[in-house]
């Protein structure tokens, strides 16, 4: 029997107090341009620095006994979730990870299958597949069970996963009552945090037969910004407005998409400093990107910082053997336009820790990363 809408927006409320706010919007537009935003929320600073990886790394899944092994197909470029975790990215194929918390979710039981820290659960996928067709026909054959340990804070790490591809595929992975259930196909644009996806797409029916021009919900819980979100990306102009082309850059329709979908990720996202009691899955907006996936450019706009900049993958070396780099970003530094002449030498993060106390430690580190010291 099918719950009626005001149940399942009750439920939605309620679902919601446990979890972090994060929204991911994926846009086509009339060229063939191919762009996913996504922004991160959090309630303290997430350490977050972007790396380089390239292509034949040695990996495993960053849990103790039967963990998974692979070696990376193709190279990345990714946000990193304080230092041991891939929160999102770009591969060199132009497939996109993002991921998002959800607090409903259960990873079943393990069945003596191999093992994945759910903190490289992003990176499995920028490492190992082109499309977003491969990634889900690999993965609904469940090679894997996810391990999910404690995050900073106490917080258990439960997650979904979003991902695209430059043909404008999409697909929602989630584990709901232990099992994965997959949503695939480009109308799967949107996707925030609670609750589950099958039941955000039913709050957002009733909002579709609402006129978005004059009224939306404004809160800052997951399902109002999913409909605001869905409503933006789907009035954003495919085409190059004339109202705006004076002022876009060679009056270039992927400029003004990569602008108007920035502007729909800022709609969605919690100015600093705000929270709501009672409500922690208000959490301030810490950085947003867009990736621009047909011309393979990764866009970073930070919350504490003035300036938007950009990272062209077609300028890094993802050649097997190549060093792994790091561009620092929680230290505060300030950037602007390209920046990959920027990345330094580095190594590869370990994975987030599978034991509470270890993982209790981290905000420290995280935060005085984030502080510069």
């Amino acid at each position: 029997m099918k719950a009626s809408l005001p149940l399942l927006l009750c439920a939605s409320i309620v679902a919601c107090s446990p979890a972090q706010a994060c929204s991911r919007a994926l846009f086509k537009n009339s060229e063939g341009g191919v762009f996913t935003g996504r922004s991160m929320d959090w309630m303290n600073a997430t350490g977050t620095d972007l790396f380089l990886f390239p292509r034949g790394l040695s990996r495993d899944g960053g849990t103790s006994g039967n963990t998974l092994k692979w070696t990376s197909k193709y190279g990345s470029l990714i946000s990193s979730f304080y230092n041991a975790a891939t929160a999102d990215g770009m591969n060199e194929k132009g497939l996109v990870t993002n991921l998002l918390y959800l607090s409903v979710s259960d990873y079943g039981a393990l069945e003596g299958k191999p093992t994945l820290n759910i903190a490289a659960w992003a990176q499995y996928v920028l490492d190992n597949f082109a499309t977003v067709a491969e990634a889900v026909a690999a993965l609904e054959k469940e090679p894997f069970r996810i391990i999910a340990p404690i995050l900073p804070g106490g917080v258990p790490a439960s997650a979904h996963l979003s991902i695209s591809d430059p043909s404008g595929d999409s697909a929602i992975f989630e584990y709901i009552d232990g099992k994965l259930v997959i949503h695939h196909g480009p109308e799967y644009k949107v996707m925030t945090n609670e609750p589950a996806y099958s039941e955000q797409l039913a709050i957002n029916k009733y909002w579709k037969e609402v006129k978005g021009g004059d009224f939306l919900p404004g809160t800052s819980r997951p399902a109002d910004r999913f409909a605001r979100a869905s409503f933006n990306i789907n009035s954003i102009p495919q085409k190059l407005d004339p109202a705006y082309a004076a002022m876009i850059p060679g009056r270039d329709l992927d400029a003004q998409s990569i602008a108007s979908v920035l502007g729909v990720i800022r709609d969605v996202s919690v100015p600093l400093g705000i929270s709501t009691p009672g409500q922690p899955n208000v959490a301030s907006t810490t950085w947003r990107t867009v990736s621009d996936q047909k011309s393979l450019v990764y866009y970073f706009d930070s919350a504490t910082s003035p300036n938007t900049f950009w990272v062209e993958l077609g300028k890094l070396d993802f050649s097997a053997g190549a060093p792994v780099k790091k561009l620092p970003v929680s230290g505060g530094q300030i950037y602007g336009g390209e920046v990959s002449a920027q990345f330094q030498r580095a190594e590869p993060f370990a994975w987030l820790p599978e034991t509470p106390a270890s993982a209790a430690k981290m905000p420290e580190r995280a935060i005085s990363s984030a502080s510069g010291s």
